[in-house]
């Protein structure tokens, strides 16, 4: 395959895997990872550097465009970040001496939960009674805009979405994908945010995720900037358009087909883990 093919290819898998991240809050690297390791034969763990960077991109690209919206809680998403931020250096620091076949494993269970989680009913409906004492102290309630005017909202049980935000920060850390899945979970059923200030402060936490992490494997040399140069470029041009997608269009079918496909790449991954092609 000669380099302008495999940059092509690259490039649009990097455009895909943008999209995904922007409209599911899952991160790119559920995309991203699969197409280096199964199509392209790149060691694992060059493929997570590179949706390291992958996701450092998505979160730039498309939080941006949610907090002029005015949807994201940059207040929960700063807090949050000390979990998941934690957890993705201690998943780093796991993932480099970790065989990878069995990192190939967990990720293929990770993202079967990741399309489960994508297919289940969403919490739309703001929680408007105050029960949580400390999110009051950290000001943690929030408003966003919708068609219909603003909605205030009351968020619940900080410290269970905290310690499932240390989870993902490990899972972040170890897989070198945005854990978007358990971020969205932590804070839509646990802390009971609307689904789309989850997802949108999930977008906005993910880069910082990233970069905690992304610094063990830099150290490592897992992160090759001839792979992550055209994921960078696809991984912004998908992650915008999944943004302005997001908050003006009904996306119940994209994330059905999202799903489908991340559930037989999950399924691809754990076969070629076990039988150690990867």
């Amino acid at each position: 395959m000669s380099v302008l093919l495999f940059t092509c290819i690259l490039l649009i898998g990097a455009i895909a895997a943008g999209l995904v991240g922007a409209l599911t809050g899952l991160g790119g690297g559920v995309v991203l990872i699969p197409l280096l390791t199964l199509i392209f034969d790149v060691d694992i763990r060059y493929a997570i550097g590179c949706a390291l960077v992958s996701s450092i991109a998505t979160s730039s690209g498309s939080a941006a465009a949610y907090i002029r919206e005015g949807i994201t809680n940059i207040r929960i998403g700063m807090f949050l970040e000390i979990a998941t931020t934690t957890g993705a250096i201690i998943g780093a620091l796991i993932a480099v001496y970790m065989p990878t076949n069995i990192v190939a494993v967990i990720f293929g269970l990770v993202l079967l939960f990741s399309a489960l989680m994508a297919l289940r009913k969403k919490n739309e409906e703001a929680d408007t009674v105050e029960r949580s004492t400390l999110a009051r102290a950290l000001k943690l309630n929030g408003t966003y805009t919708s068609p219909t005017g603003a909605v205030d909202y009351k968020v619940q049980r900080v410290m269970g979405g905290y310690s499932l935000m240390t989870l993902a920060g490990i899972i972040s850390g170890l897989l070198g994908i945005g854990s978007g899945a358990l971020k969205v979970l932590a804070m839509d059923t646990v802390m009971r945010i609307p689904f789309k200030v989850s997802t949108t402060t999930s977008n906005f936490m993910i880069g910082v995720t990233a970069a905690a992490s992304a610094v063990v494997y830099l150290q490592r040399g897992y992160i090759d900037p001839d792979l992550a140069m055209p994921v960078v470029i696809g991984v912004l041009i998908g992650a915008f358009a999944g943004s302005k997608i997001l908050v003006r269009a009904d996306v119940k079918k994209l994330r059905l087909l999202f799903s489908i496909v991340i559930g037989f790449l999950a399924l691809e991954m754990i076969y070629n883990g076990l039988t150690g092609k990867l």
